[in-house]
């Protein structure tokens, strides 16, 4: 990756089977300044029965029904990797299926991200993990012994994977982010960890990311009125692009620690904001220094206003007239 975090535009399905709405998509993606866009590859015959029970959030029509309207050919599949390509942008698509994964290989994807729903297919992780390709793993369905068995079965193969914190909710509470989780999985696994957000605004990608996400994901549309089931949970473009930019933002201040005591940069700024030692009155040679003589007024370039109290009972070596900052030289030696 060539920055410090990597941000997924995820359209999924959002382009209700439009070839022209997907391709205008990756163009939007591009110009919000995502780093992938992302599809699903759903093959209807391979993933579902066709009375498999449609989600509680979508109930507009049966799922195999759906998978079947919205998919693509493998020559639009092609196109639309080649679009993403003209537009620089990496062309991402889940797989449900392993048949899937055979027709994503055929368009020539650089890497996958397994979505909630499929970290349970072992059969299908192998045959991803064969590829010998990175891997996103997502995890919002699974528990810590199915997450495990995930990644041990694509750690056989190899070892490139980001583990991301999910919660499928559609949309999520905020009580039910789990940004907790993302210290566990890089504790548990060593491996980069990343966030796959289903929340409606951008809160919880930004904080993510000040925890170390490497990667965020978040859904993205034209409208949220669009007819589908990932539309109304998703980012329409100008949130988007406040996601883009404030993670950047983020990511910048997280890379790039501040050593404290380097305080050579802002040298500039103490001498002129901070305090120093001055004279309120007349303060004749050899005399002994009485706290009322003193006060302590900007710049910051004498005496500092801590050493204020060092200074009485000191005998000065000169005369000092009022208002004036004082320096070590008008002072004798301390005996």
């Amino acid at each position: 990756m060539t920055q410090s975090v990597h941000i997924i535009a995820e359209v999924g399905s959002v382009h209700d089977g439009s070839f022209g709405n997907a391709m205008k998509l990756i163009d939007l993606a591009a110009e919000c300044g995502a780093d992938s866009v992302k599809f699903q590859t759903h093959l209807a015959a391979a993933e579902t029965l066709r009375d498999a029970p449609m989600p509680p959030y979508f109930k507009g029509e049966p799922r195999f029904e759906y998978f079947d309207r919205t998919g693509f050919t493998l020559d639009k599949w092609k196109a639309l990797k080649a679009q993403a390509d003209l537009r620089q942008i990496e062309f991402l698509s889940s797989p449900f299926s392993s048949e899937a994964v055979d027709l994503l290989e055929d368009i020539g994807i650089s890497r996958y991200k397994i979505p909630s729903g499929e970290v349970s297919n072992i059969p299908m992780l192998e045959r991803v993990a064969q590829t010998r390709k990175p891997v996103l793993l997502s995890s919002g369905m699974s528990t810590w012994a199915e997450l495990d068995a995930a990644v041990e079965t694509i750690r056989k193969v190899h070892d490139d994977i980001i583990v991301m914190q999910c919660t499928s909710a559609y949309p999520c509470p905020d009580e039910k982010v789990g940004l907790n989780v993302l210290a566990e999985m890089a504790r548990r696994y060593g491996l980069p960890v990343g966030y796959s957000d289903h929340t409606l605004d951008n809160h919880a990608c930004f904080a993510a990311v000040a925890l170390g996400a490497v990667l965020i994901e978040k859904h993205f549309t034209f409208s949220r009125k669009m007819y589908g089931s990932d539309a109304p949970h998703s980012a329409e473009p100008a949130q988007f692009q406040d996601l883009v930019k404030g993670a950047r933002a983020i990511a910048t201040m997280r890379t790039h620690p501040v050593v404290k005591d380097d305080i050579a940069p802002l040298q500039f700024m103490k001498d002129i904001f901070e305090k120093s030692v001055v004279s309120v009155v007349d303060i004749p040679a050899g005399a002994v220094i009485e706290r009322s003589m003193l006060s302590v007024k900007k710049p910051g370039t004498g005496i500092p206003a801590a050493r204020l109290g060092d200074l009485v009972g000191r005998r000065t070596s000169r005369a000092v007239p009022a208002d004036r900052l004082l320096a070590d030289a008008d002072f004798e030696p301390p005996r």
